[in-house]
């Protein structure tokens, strides 16, 4: 730019006008001339880019810049980098997502994005991710993609690829295509730190949306986290004052709080070290500030996902402990995320006492000079609040409330009135408290709040007297908040009656102190008293006539609404009969069941954020029953006095208080919307299963499963690049198999991933003892191992799912020959007892029975091969049993975690025939409808 004197004599222009009106008049002067240049000759590249540059100043000096943007996009095409530099700067400055010059340059990104110029690479993908509208992102993401995964392309060009990726995600989430994965996940391996650091953030966003797609990253995260804690296997320029790159270690423990606890004890044990080995380094404090700082930031998130984890106890043990010292800290951002940690403790933890120990300083908080650690301080508060401490919690919140800032009073008086209902014990104290509440919070109360205690008063009857005698109290006094003055138009016109006995409390009184309110109310407040009034009509005959005049005088209000409803009323109650009058008010009716709009309220800011959490602020109950990856809406609250109800069937009206459910009245409807049926998950049940999990299977993976239906060891898979090998051994309900995966090809293998599918998890548990490494020298061989526990019976073999990547990424999908026959074991009978067991069993549910013929005209039927399929399934064939020698009779024992189950054969072959009639009985239902279909497929194929 320096050589451009021209450009450095415009700025140097600019920058000595000493008024606003000679830098206008000099840009004027320059505009007019670039615009006679674009138009009357024949540029070269060179003074394009000069003109283009002061269109950029211009630009964003603030001026209005219309024209050139066309000749910035020739710019774009340049041979020379620099003039291609400005070119791209020019667009992503003056082009947006919609503007109309947008898809000329669509071609000449593409061309740049398959150049094998690195830095023409990166310009073009800084144009996608700065300027990538829909159109450039759909045009453009596969180029973008496929320099991602490229193996000839450069570390920085595939960060740059990654975040690119990340940018258009976030704005059209359908322009990541569902088989892109796994090859996506392989990059986690990447050599490169930087690499994975920027295509974790991406997995990261992705895996919010897609969770089963990504589930492959949850096993990556945990090694890769090992190795970088543990095993120091990064680069020297990935220290950050001796914090081996925070930032990753970060992501990474954030990543697997997205996912429940892993059931494998191989992953459970990476994730154990590598956190164990975090707390232990957080053991002694850093002097360097900036040592510490990194080393706080992976501390935090370390217990986080402890606390996520939840079953670790030895870990759990040392949080509390950690987070006392972190809420006394000097230090804003240290008591800030120690309050947070500490809330998502309370979320997830069966027992509040670790942090009840610090109720003082918790209380403190809320004093605490930041803001931010004021409010952090209120979340804590509110989620470890239970019958124990509530009454101290909400007295001391009420006491902060009028201190409180004005940006925290609505949520504060949300939280109390929560509180208030979920542990009150006593029902008085809660109309105490939720009334007292409401007086001094005043405007900052929403009609949630005020709505939901007279629904709460509705549906119990033991509260209505003592809560109209106690509302009736405060609108006595001179200065009475509207709220108040609506809840009690509301409970004095249904409950009014109960009190009128009282001193100080006739129907006169009362009618005295609400139109008093009545006076400086607003119009909704006046439309509710009027739906009082016409209650009191029925309600107290005595006080008829003041009552009329009080309609009389609002059938001349300009308000439309108060003029209609006053003429309403004064006509119901002048009729000749008041047979109408106690139709309409009639008593109200308990409101249903629904869930409470308070909690929806308060969680309803939760929804819809960048990153979803994996808790809610309210303790153990508000999380109980939540997804583990997505932001689950709350469904009710707890109730501890039972005649409470747990719903309501609708906000009271706005314009009046519903004087029954007969009454047509106007309703604001604000409490009474409903967040039911909205996706909080941000997918929809069709988006793209995860490969891994994909039920399609390689080519020729039958060849090998069928050698090892009934072998132990062998060849399951093989090809020219990798073979795959099983030794497996079956004790009883348990089965122990060793993958072996060797690399045949010359050179090595990278990324290598296995992921488990297995359908039958209900019956079959699977635990993985050791994974294979992550990458595989020529003629070497890497193992896994894994246990299998026989719980019920299945029908379902387990899949693999393997891919590693040799220069493009391989994969293949193999079923695993662990089936239900594994677990059974030869039993012997003599033929007195075999027959006495199969009448005992009987026929029914306990038995199945197949007549089957061979697939095969050609086939045949003969003994030897009836026995070796018999045996193989591990019955124990039983020799004259049978009267006809030709059948076969057997016996074996299922091996089930919880015990053993019996099961009977009987096997008729017709050789003329071609036929079969196969029988089999088990002492446990599911057992001869998972065994014979199994035993009919092998049988069928004759010998």
């Amino acid at each position: 730019m320096s050589s451009m004197r021209g450009l450095v004599q415009f700025i140097a222009d600019l920058r000595n006008a000493r008024a606003r009106e000679l830098e206008e008049k000099r840009i004027n002067k320059e505009l007019a001339n670039i615009r006679q240049k674009f138009k009357s000759e024949k540029l070269d590249g060179y003074q394009k880019k000069k003109y283009v540059c002061k269109l950029l100043y211009i630009y964003i000096q603030g001026y209005n810049v219309d024209f050139g943007h066309l000749e910035a996009v020739n710019l774009i095409s340049a041979v020379k980098y620099s003039e291609k530099q400005i070119g791209y700067l020019a667009v992503t400055l003056f082009l947006h997502e919609q503007h109309e010059l947008l898809h000329l340059v669509v071609n000449s990104i593409r061309k740049d994005l398959a150049d094998h110029n690195e830095l023409n690479n990166c310009l073009a993908l800084h144009a996608v991710a700065n300027v990538g509208g829909r159109e450039m992102g759909e045009a453009l993401s596969v180029d973008v993609h496929r320099l991602l995964i490229s193996p000839t392309s450069k570390s920085f060009v595939k960060k740059k690829a990654a975040l690119t990726l990340l940018r258009l995600y976030r704005k059209f989430p359908g322009i990541i295509q569902p088989e892109w994965a796994e090859r996506i996940i392989s990059l986690m391996d990447d050599h490169d730190m930087g690499v994975v650091l920027s295509v974790t953030s991406l997995i990261m966003a992705l895996v919010q949306d897609n969770p089963d797609a990504y589930k492959g990253s949850y096993v990556k995260a945990a090694q890769r986290l090992k190795r970088v804690i543990i095993d120091n296997d990064i680069s020297p320029d990935y220290f950050y004052y001796k914090v081996p790159c925070p930032w990753i270690q970060v992501k990474f423990l954030k990543l697997l709080q997205y996912y429940p606890a892993s059931e494998d004890t191989h992953v459970r044990d990476l994730i154990r070290g590598s956190l164990q080995a975090i707390l232990n380094a957080a053991n002694e404090t850093p002097k360097n500030v900036q040592q510490n700082n990194a080393q706080n930031a992976v501390l935090f998130e370390a217990i986080n996902l402890v606390i996520h984890l939840g079953n670790e106890a030895g870990l759990l043990g040392q949080v509390p402990t950690k987070l006392g010292k972190f809420i006394t800290s000097r230090e804003t951002n240290v008591r800030y995320l120690g309050l947070d940690a500490m809330a998502h403790f309370a979320a997830r933890s069966d027992s509040l006492e670790p942090i009840k120990r610090h109720q003082s300083i918790i209380i403190g908080s809320l004093r605490d000079r930041d803001i931010s650690v004021r409010r952090k301080g209120l979340d804590l508060l509110y989620s470890m609040c239970d019958t124990t401490n509530a009454r101290p919690i909400v007295n001391e919140l009420l006491r902060y409330l009028n201190q409180a800032d004005y940006s925290l009073r609505e949520e504060m008086t949300l939280k109390i009135a929560i509180l208030t209902e979920k542990y009150a014990t006593d029902a008085q104290w809660y109309i105490d408290i939720t009334l007292r509440l409401l007086a001094m919070a005043g405007d900052h109360v929403s009609d949630e709040v005020w709505q939901r205690v007279v629904q709460i008063v509705t549906n119990n009857e033991e509260l209505q007297s003592y809560a109209s005698q106690h509302i009736f109290e405060y609108i006595k006094a001179d200065n009475c908040h509207d709220t108040l003055v609506k809840i009690a138009g509301y409970i004095l016109g249904e409950f009014g009656h109960l009190i009128a006995d009282n001193n100080g409390c006739s129907p006169i009184e009362q009618l005295m102190a609400l139109q008093t309110k009545m006076i400086s109310a607003p119009d909704t407040t006046r439309a509710i008293m009027l739906s009082t009034f016409v209650k009191f009509v029925n309600l107290f005959p005595e006080i008829k006539p003041q009552l009329l005049q009080m309609f009389e005088f609002y059938s001349h209000s300009p308000d439309s609404e108060l003029q209609q409803r006053a003429c309403e009323y004064l006509t119901i109650a002048t009729l000749p009969t008041d047979d109408l009058l106690r139709t309409i008010c009639d008593e109200m009716p308990p409101f249903s069941e629904r869930a409470s709009v308070l909690l929806q309220r308060l969680h309803q800011k939760s929804v819809g954020t960048s990153e979803r959490r994996t808790w809610v602020v309210g303790g153990k109950d508000a999380n109980n029953d939540k997804q583990e990856i997505l932001l689950a809406q709350q469904t009710g609250l707890k109730r501890t006095f039972t005649t409470i109800v747990n719903g309501t069937q609708g906000a009271p009206n706005a314009n009046g208080n519903g004087t029954s459910a007969k009454t047509s009245t106007k309703t604001n409807g604000s409490a009474t919307k409903d967040l039911v049926g909205l996706d909080m998950n941000g997918h929809s049940e069709d988006s793209a299963k995860n490969l891994a999990t994909a039920t399609h299977l390689s080519p020729d993976w039958d060849i090998g499963y069928e050698q090892l239906y009934f072998a132990n060891e062998g060849v399951l898979f093989e090809d020219p690049q990798i073979q795959v090998g099983i030794r497996a051994e079956y004790r009883g309900h348990l089965g122990v198999v060793k993958l072996y995966f060797t690399n045949k090809a010359a050179f090595p293998i990278g990324s290598f991933t296995t992921t488990l599918d297995n359908k039958s998890s209900a019956a079959l548990k699977i635990d993985t003892k050791s994974l294979p490494e992550s990458s595989v020298n020529p003629e070497s061989q890497t193992q896994q191992t894994i246990v299998c526990t026989s719980i019920g019976p299945f029908s379902d073999a387990p899949t693999i799912r393997i891919s590693y990547l040799a220069g493009a990424l391989q994969a293949y999908t193999l079923k695993l020959p662990i089936l239900q026959h594994r677990f059974m074991d030869p039993s012997d009978l003599s033929a007195e007892d075999f027959f006495k067991r199969w009448r005992q069993i009987g026929a029914g549910a306990m038995e199945a029975q197949s007549t089957f013929g061979l697939r095969s005209p050609s086939a045949e039927i003969n003994e030897k091969f009836m026995r070796e399929i018999v045996t193989g399934f591990r019955w124990k064939i039983l020799e004259n049993v049978d009267p006809n020698a030709k059948n076969i009779v057997g016996c074996a024992v299922l091996q089930l975690e919880k015990g053993k189950t019996g099961c009977l054969l009987r096997l008729e072959p017709n050789m003329a025939q071609k036929m079969y009639r196969l029988t089999i009985r088990a002492t446990q239902e599911t057992v001869p409808g998972i065994l014979l279909p199994m035993m009919q497929e092998r049988l069928a194929k004759g010998s």
